[in-house]
């Protein structure tokens, strides 16, 4: 029986976070953003009380690409779903830790009917991992060992397509992964002539290629780059990802078949695990794949934006989704037992791990162990590449995650930066009591999160 909880304090605080270089996704370029920081206490029934935290980058233009908004807009669309999803989250009973989003998604949703659902997500996914973290410590119990034993009250009233036995078998069934295998990110600005020095320096033997949606463009630059992995170390699997680019199938056809015929791209054809969210959200539930869909599994991101859009997207031919903490972590454990089922059935599906700029501390612990517990092999990890160590952070606050996770960072010229070995990150200090994480952020050194500005002011 999970136990009931009820939230007695929840702040809301934020950090600017500066990148080492830019990086390119889709048609946007960002060189610093915002890490939100969400800060719990929570109260069971027993009269225990423990505290909790979570935290995600607000990246600008990846909830909302609307080129009609400033980057800034953006993320002031996130803190107003934050500040939204606190004041319902705060309002109200005792619930089981699932529940407490369940009987509230609604109202957010409400709350927040101006902001695209992916954006309006953004608050319950940064409180529930809060939440999850407290109720973990209330228990003494490992996020793993919470999840396996359903202590937070996972049930299928938001996913009527699947019965609530497969949701408890899917937990019982998870035999978390100790390490996960780093797939590098090679973003749109960076040089393919670099790739040889990075991935000796890590040893990571997976790579995730972005797209910029034309195809002629993307054929050379991926021409140019498999020219430059075939000098590198060993590659056991390439993904591709064109975060909303292409603008329908035929145009995504016309890639798959250069890189199928090319003889210039045929290191990438023989690696080519899936291709990740192509077409725009709006049309992934409506435009069918057809054929392209049975040569290349193609799986959804960024369309992820709701309950339902996951066994949408698979009756158009998509084969997989994406596991984001920054979407919801009981969206992300849903939707793996919906994989489970549909595979147990004949239909294969599967669950990827992608990393929208998890940074060092609270985000990429929680995302990692949450990839851990799924048993995903090789997660995208690009935060440590575009924002190494703890930026922003004091100095002992990192101290403190270093001593915490010696397994997970290691000491750097400027700082613990996280520890890649043999391409790989352990995950062994994560299995500690809360939400994979032995030390916390320094709350007293966080600004409140900002109030968004009215639409207006932004003209």
């Amino acid at each position: 029986m999970a136990p009931l909880l009820r939230i007695r304090r929840l702040d809301l605080h934020e950090r600017p976070v500066p990148f080492a270089r830019p990086f390119r996704f889709g048609v946007v370029s960002v060189d610093q953003a915002s890490l939100a920081m969400v800060r719990v206490e929570i109260e069971l029934a027993d009269g225990r009380r423990a505290h909790g935290g979570g935290a995600e980058l607000m990246a600008p233009k990846w909830f909302n690409k609307d080129p009609a908004l400033s980057s800034a807009a953006t993320v002031d669309q996130l803190r107003a779903a934050l500040h939204a999803a606190r004041n319902l989250y705060l309002d109200g009973g005792s619930d089981t830790a699932f529940g407490l989003h369940a009987e509230r998604l609604a109202a957010v949703t409400a709350a927040c009917a101006s902001l695209p659902a992916l954006a309006a997500a953004f608050g319950p996914a940064l409180i529930d991992k809060a939440v999850v973290d407290a109720l973990a410590r209330a228990l003494g119990m490992s996020v793993f060992a919470l999840l396996r034993e359903n202590a937070i009250g996972l049930d299928a009233r938001l996913t009527p397509d699947i019965a609530a036995p497969a949701i408890t078998r899917f937990l019982e069934s998870r035999q978390p992964s100790m390490q996960v295998a780093v797939r590098h990110t090679v973003g749109l600005l960076d040089d393919p002539a670099s790739l040889a020095g990075e991935l000796g320096a890590t040893g990571c033997r997976y790579l995730k290629l972005k797209l910029c949606g034309e195809p002629q463009a993307d054929r050379l630059r991926l021409g140019a780059l498999a020219q430059a992995l075939q000098s590198t170390m060993p590659v056991s699997g390439i993904t591709l990802d064109a975060n909303e680019q292409y603008p329908d199938a035929m145009a995504l056809q016309a890639l798959v078949a250069a890189v199928g015929a090319d003889p210039a791209l045929r290191f990438i054809a023989d690696r080519l695990l899936y291709i990740e969210q192509p077409l725009p959200r709006e049309i992934t539930r409506s435009q069918p794949l057809g054929a392209l869909g049975r040569h290349v599994p193609v799986v959804i991101d960024e369309a992820d934006d709701c309950y339902g859009a996951f066994p949408a997207a698979v009756a158009q031919g998509y084969r997989g989704c994406s596991s984001k903490s920054c979407k919801g972590i009981y969206k992300s454990l849903l939707n793996g037992a919906r994989c489970a089922v549909l595979s147990a059935l004949g239909t294969a599906c599967m669950m990827t791990a992608e990393d929208l700029t998890c940074i060092a501390g609270l985000p990429v612990q929680q995302d990692t162990a949450l990839v851990a517990f799924h048993g995903i092999a090789h997660a995208e990890r690009n935060g440590h590449h575009y924002a190494p160590g703890f930026p922003g952070a004091p100095a002992a606050e990192a101290a403190r995650f270093l001593a915490a996770h010696p397994d997970l960072y290691m000491p750097g010229a400027d700082g613990p930066v996280l520890r890649i070995a043999d391409g790989m990150l352990a995950t062994g200090s994560l299995h500690v009591p809360g939400f994979a994480s032995g030390a916390m952020p320094d709350w007293r050194t966080l600004a409140p999160l900002a109030t968004p500005q009215p639409p207006e002011s932004r003209l």
